[in-house]
């Protein structure tokens, strides 16, 4: 049996009509940078998760350094977060001259543990970036109200999560700001780069606006110094056919994951574990493993695909080590780092095919 892992040509050919009609329609009227299927797409993902304003933008990575740019996060800031997630969670901070400071996480849901974050908070802090990870979204509860008590704004890095929930919202409606990426891998992802951030400040969404056009007020003058982070009209079109059928392809990746759990129960494996509070959009199904090089390659040889996120937390990549951090400051992300391993994960997996993964443990 040959299983893919993201299976994007099933989806392609599903919704195949669609998307070329929306392509083509594009073509033909060669408006590929801000057309209006730009306002299209952000007006159906603003009904979509309830948010007052939802800005298109070139990528997750991009998401973020606009988030922290529409706060003002400046050089020798502090912005805590996760030191497992992928680098631009990070990386974005580091950009902006801004320090990251990390905060191990919670065993369970490897997302950000609230309990550590506040002995870490300084004066220089000035936001808390919790990571959504593999789909969930952080405890937003606690985290919440660590971030009121202390005066400080909340970014939401929900690259992975798009359309899950916690406490009745959509992770998009979480935070100050939280933000996406349509990464052609992700729950909802374009054929290319593209991302997407959500406010529900006016003033922070024109400001954001403004910021992914170099700061423009209007043509060729510029209020901030900003970028070029525009969602290419191509994009949008096809994130917005996708858009359509999401709910029914999140509850489909839902039940792939609740499939598979029942299937590795009686592994010696960890599997996800989702706060009762919450809904994952299971970007990835991942679970704990020892032996994973072993158990990798024992797959491999019956051609189940498997992908490792994370296999070194950030605090231990060298582009960091300027911040001073060793091996054994976040022993639960270094744990989990060594464990962790992804099984394939689309909302067409088939019970045959989970069958057989199951089996090959």
């Amino acid at each position: 049996m040959k299983i893919d892992f993201a299976n994007l040509q099933y989806q392609y050919q599903l919704y195949k009509q669609e998307i070329d009609e929306a392509i083509h329609k594009v073509l033909n009227k060669s408006n590929y940078i801000m057309g209006n299927e730009v306002k299209e797409l952000e007006g159906n993902l603003k009904t979509f998760t309830g948010v007052k304003n939802a800005i298109t933008c070139s990528s997750g990575t991009d998401a973020l350094l606009l988030a922290m740019m529409a706060l003002d996060i400046k050089p020798d800031d502090e912005v805590i977060t996760t030191p497992f997630t992928f680098i631009a969670t990070a990386e974005t901070i580091a950009f902006l001259g801004a320090k990251p400071v990390f905060v191990d996480i919670d065993e369970k849901t490897y997302n950000i543990d609230p309990s550590k974050i506040e002995e870490k908070i300084t004066e220089k802090t000035k936001a808390i970036i919790p990571v959504s990870l593999y789909g969930q979204a952080s405890d937003m509860e606690a985290i919440e109200a660590i971030a009121k008590k202390h005066n400080l704004k909340v970014i939401v890095d929900g690259a992975q999560s798009f359309g899950g929930t916690f406490n009745g919202k959509y992770d998009s409606n979480l935070g100050d700001i939280s933000t996406t990426s349509f990464f052609p891998a992700k729950p909802l992802g374009c054929f290319g780069d593209g991302g997407a951030v959500f406010t529900n400040s006016d003033e922070l969404a024109q400001k954001i606006k403004s910021l992914r056009v170099h700061g423009q007020s209007k043509r060729y003058h510029h209020k901030y110094i900003g970028m070029g982070g525009r969602m290419d009209t191509l994009q949008c079109a096809i994130v917005d056919v996708k858009l359509k059928y999401y709910e029914k392809d999140l509850a489909l990746r839902q039940e792939v994951a609740s499939k598979y759990s029942e299937a590795l129960k009686d592994k010696e494996l960890v599997l996800p574990f989702i706060d009762e509070r919450a809904t994952s959009a299971f970007a990835q199904y991942s679970v704990r493993v020892k032996d994973r090089d072993d158990i990798q390659a024992k797959l491999k040889e019956q051609d189940i695909p498997t992908a490792v996120h994370y296999p070194m937390p950030l605090h231990l990549q060298e582009c960091f080590a300027y911040l001073g951090y060793k091996k054994g400051d976040f022993p639960i992300s270094e744990a989990v780092s060594e464990e962790i391993m992804s099984l394939p994960m689309n909302p067409y997996v088939s019970d045959d095919e989970i069958s057989f993964i199951s089996n090959a443990f």
